[in-house]
């Protein structure tokens, strides 16, 4: 019954396994008998001997000679008495010699007797195993029938799971086509989008332009029609009939549809005395004024869009109307395989990026309140320090220790695009509010602005300092540095604009959504919230237990400005109301080790936090 394969091998290792019992069996009943066989060979070795010489001594009745008659012949027989002992010695000897063997005999008899008791216990031991030997040959074959019975119902599980990861294949396969048809169809609505809005730009700008055009032939015929109303002249002697007339006249003059007043015929009319009319002057001034205020208004609805359209911008409107500060975990995962170190929410709150020190970039779908993973971004040169979204949540950037930040487009796994150029890690990069700009700030003390479009650096800004975090604004930069002091620099303008010092080493920047109000994390272990209004510390925020864990811990704000959230040293989340100035609470969950950095989605109903150990904790 043995056979190859997986059913063959308990059959021969029971047969082995009895051929090894035997054999120690043989051995063992071997081993008793060892000695007894010799001695009982040489026994009837001495016994035959014996037998034939007693044979040999015994005399026969013709020979026999008595002992007492001896003749004179006897005499001569001397010498060969010496060499022939006498029948009476050797039956002396042979009797000492058969008393021997019977003593001999008697102890092999005996040790042939418990050697027989001994190989009756084995038999009966024997015949035990024997007995058990076939009880475990019973149990063996219901074991291989059980299996049997095990390996057809493996084999079902086996077909019915082929089958349904075929299902799943081909609905991974779908998804992944349904996927990559909503793809195209964003960006067909993102483009055509886009077009509409420069499309309404374009419009836009002509209309202006026909306003302005329009706002100048007015203002020229209405100076026109000042300059005709200021040569004419009144007499004094003239009634007041014909002065509230001649005022009539000249405001139907001014209007913009009457027909300006006739040179020739005031040449023609003679006045005794030339004056000025009051009520021509008053109305002069007045609607002086009036043009005045109107041109100056104009020119602030039209800011700077006279010249063409601007460039096209996006700025993310946040739908949250009043954020509430989270209380209690909803998902807690291992997302990387060691430390993550920065986590970034897409402008639809629904999309989330977390990067860690694996040189992954794991992207997230919010459902449910649930993390679904959704895409891995692979070829990151080193470390994630940084990650981001553009306005239009189409592209992620990240900065990383290889000395460049990398692009990725979403649905699309490998970087699209890298920026080399800085000469030390790279520790902060930031799109700014056109998808084709950014910012990244380094190790090597220096910030650049690059053009996304041509993958070009388009200035680079040298700082005495480490540069940890940056934030941009419409036209400014600003940035966080090492040695405790946050830098601004204005996109138009070569140098820094003004420095604002703080206690402690800038570890992140955040920027409230009407960008009027900036937060600070440093190493004091410290909030400051800076109003940009006035370039000036309005708020700090610390409290007992709160430290920060590293150089890169990342603060933010709610996106309503209520409150400031960062994560502690411990694991703990510290909330700080905005307008109060005091501690909201804190939180303490799932995170054993310090949290690097914190996220607020834009519609105020979600928190993520990530620590040192791995762990992406979504809160609400």
């Amino acid at each position: 019954m043995a056979g190859s394969g997986p059913l063959g091998v308990p059959n021969a290792r029971w047969k082995r396994h009895i051929v090894r019992q035997l054999r120690q069996r043989d051995r063992a009943q071997k081993a008793l008998f060892l000695e007894l066989v010799p001695a009982y060979n040489r026994l009837l070795e001495k016994a035959e001997l014996l037998a034939w010489i007693s044979e040999k001594l015994q005399p026969e009745p013709n020979d026999v000679t008595p002992t007492t008659l001896q003749g004179p012949w006897e005499e001569d027989s001397g010498p060969d008495s010496d060499e022939i002992p006498s029948p009476t010695t050797l039956r002396v000897k042979w009797q000492e010699e058969e008393e021997g063997l019977r003593r001999v005999c008697g102890e092999m008899a005996y040790q042939v007797v418990e050697k027989s008791a001994a190989l009756g216990a084995l038999e009966s031991t024997l015949e035990e195993r024997q007995s058990r030997l076939a009880a475990l040959e019973a149990h063996v074959a219901e074991l291989q029938e059980a299996r049997a019975r095990h390996a057809r119902q493996v084999d079902a599980q086996r077909e019915l799971n082929a089958a349904q990861r075929a299902a799943y294949e081909a609905l991974r396969a779908h998804a992944r086509l349904q996927e990559a048809a909503l793809r195209r169809l964003e960006e067909e609505a993102r483009d055509l989008l886009e077009r509409l809005v420069q499309r309404k730009a374009r419009a836009a700008a002509e209309r202006n332009l026909r306003l302005e055009r329009l706002e100048k032939a007015k203002q020229a015929q209405v100076s026109l029609e000042l300059k005709k109303a200021a040569k004419r002249t009144v007499s004094i002697s003239e009634s007041p009939h014909s002065v509230s007339q001649g005022i009539r006249e000249e405001a139907e003059t001014l209007a913009p549809t009457a027909e300006p007043l006739s040179l020739k015929s005031e040449a023609g009319d003679k006045w005794k005395r030339p004056f000025r009319s009051a009520s021509a002057t008053s109305l002069t001034l007045s609607r002086c004024v009036d043009v005045v205020k109107e041109l100056l208004d104009f020119k602030k609805r039209r800011g700077h869009s006279v010249g063409g359209a601007p460039e096209q911008r996006y700025q993310s409107i946040p739908v949250c109307v009043a954020a509430r500060p989270p209380t209690q975990v909803q998902d807690v995962l291992d997302a990387h395989l060691s430390e993550v170190n920065a986590v970034c929410f897409g402008p639809s709150s629904s999309l989330l990026a977390t990067g860690g020190a694996d040189r992954l970039i794991q992207l997230w779908n919010v459902v449910g309140g649930r993390l679904e993973a959704n895409q891995t971004l692979e070829g990151a040169g080193g470390s994630i320090t940084s990650v981001d979204f553009d306005p239009s949540g189409s592209q992620v950037l990240a900065a990383t220790y290889n000395q460049a930040a990398q692009i990725w487009k979403v649905g699309e796994v490998q970087s699209k695009e890298t920026l080399s150029g800085h000469t030390d890690k790279v520790t902060a990069a930031k799109f700014k509010l056109t998808r084709h700009q950014a910012v990244t700030g380094s190790r090597d003390r220096t910030v650049k602005e690059w053009d996304l479009g041509r993958a070009y650096c388009s200035r680079t800004i040298n700082v005495l300092s480490y540069c940890n975090d940056v934030v941009c604004g419409d036209h400014v930069i600003i940035s966080g540095h090492y040695d405790q002091k946050i830098r601004f620099w204005d996109s138009r303008v070569p140098c820094c604009t003004q420095v604002i010092p703080v206690q402690g080493r800038v570890t992140s920047l955040n920027l409230s959504y009407d960008q009027l109000h900036l937060l600070s994390c440093s190493r004091d272990d410290t909030l400051k919230v800076i109003d940009l209004r006035v370039s000036n510390i309005r708020q700090v925020f610390r409290a007992d237990g709160f430290r920060c864990g590293s150089d890169w811990t990342k603060a933010v704000f709610s996106p309503d400005r209520s409150y400031a959230l960062a994560g502690s040293w411990d694991g703990a989340l510290y909330i700080w109301n905005v307008d109060t100035g005091k501690l909201e609470g804190s939180l303490r969950g799932p995170h054993c080790t310090a949290i690097n950095a914190v996220a607020w989605c834009a519609s105020g109903s979600h928190v993520v936090s990530v620590d040192q150990a791995r762990k992406v904790v979504l809160w609400r």
